[in-house]
């Protein structure tokens, strides 16, 4: 049976939508400007930078998606649901509630990456790496290794998740956005190595599909044999810091 919910479907998937086209458009946008051919943010600091970028794409994000909880990741809403929690205020875990949550989530992802090239659009015209071109839509690993990529983008999502699940109850008092914001950034400093840290099936996938669709002169391949596991890896993450909270804080 489906539950009901106060919040309109139409209300549900424009907050996420945005939330996460904004996440997409400033995430993907920090690694532009440091890989793009004659970005004035190339050559640029490195990882610290698109961390923070990352971090505070995040945090922007889930300000725009507030009516939702800002989830702006399908591993989030997954997780919130097996927890035995609502996905937001008025927004219960019913099947359809999931659904448009991540289909929002996914359409925001795509339309960011798109945002995300047309404001670098003379600059993926450049001739450089292929690679550095998709890497400014999707992850890729720095060993490549399927078991070993995935068990690493599992125990990121898995410390992303499980912080999203238990921050609303430390001391009775959540800092919200500018928390995930540093968790962000602590991932991607401390676990972000290997796989370059999608921890977010759609923040990895759209941005892809986008990639594969979009007419960037000299793209190269969009790394389709890999794709899976930024998909998997995350909602396996997702899954396992359910069963985490459930077993220690339920």
């Amino acid at each position: 049976m489906l539950l009901e919910t106060a919040v309109p479907a139409a209300t549900i998937f424009g907050s996420e939508f945005l939330g996460t086209m904004i996440l997409i458009l400033l995430g993907c946008g920090v690694v532009a400007n440091n890989l793009l051919p004659k970005s004035k943010g190339n050559p640029g600091p490195g990882s610290l930078q698109i961390n923070w970028g990352w971090g505070f794409a995040v945090m922007f994000g889930v300000y725009a998606a507030y009516k939702t909880g800002g989830h702006l990741n399908p591993a989030v809403t997954v997780g919130k649901a097996m927890a035995g929690m609502d996905l937001a205020d008025g927004i219960p875990a019913s099947a359809t509630n999931i659904m448009i949550y991540i289909l929002a989530q996914f359409a925001g992802a795509f339309v960011g990456a798109v945002l995300c090239w047309l404001t670098y659009k003379q600059h993926y015209d450049e001739d450089c790496d292929p690679a550095l071109k998709l890497g400014t839509f999707a992850t890729g690993p720095a060993i490549r290794n399927p078991l070993w990529n995935t068990i690493t983008e599992v125990i990121g999502t898995w410390v992303l998740v499980l912080w999203c699940l238990i921050s609303g109850f430390t001391n009775g008092v959540s800092i919200g956005p500018l928390a995930v914001a540093m968790l962000i950034v602590s991932i991607g400093a401390s676990l972000g190595g290997p796989t370059g840290y999608a921890i977010n099936p759609a923040r990895d996938l759209a941005p892809r599909i986008a990639h594969a669709i979009l007419p960037i002169k000299g793209k190269g391949s969009s790394d389709w044999g890999y794709a899976w596991v930024p998909v998997v890896g995350p909602m396996i993450g997702g899954v396992l810091a359910a069963l985490t909270y459930n077993i220690f804080w339920h």
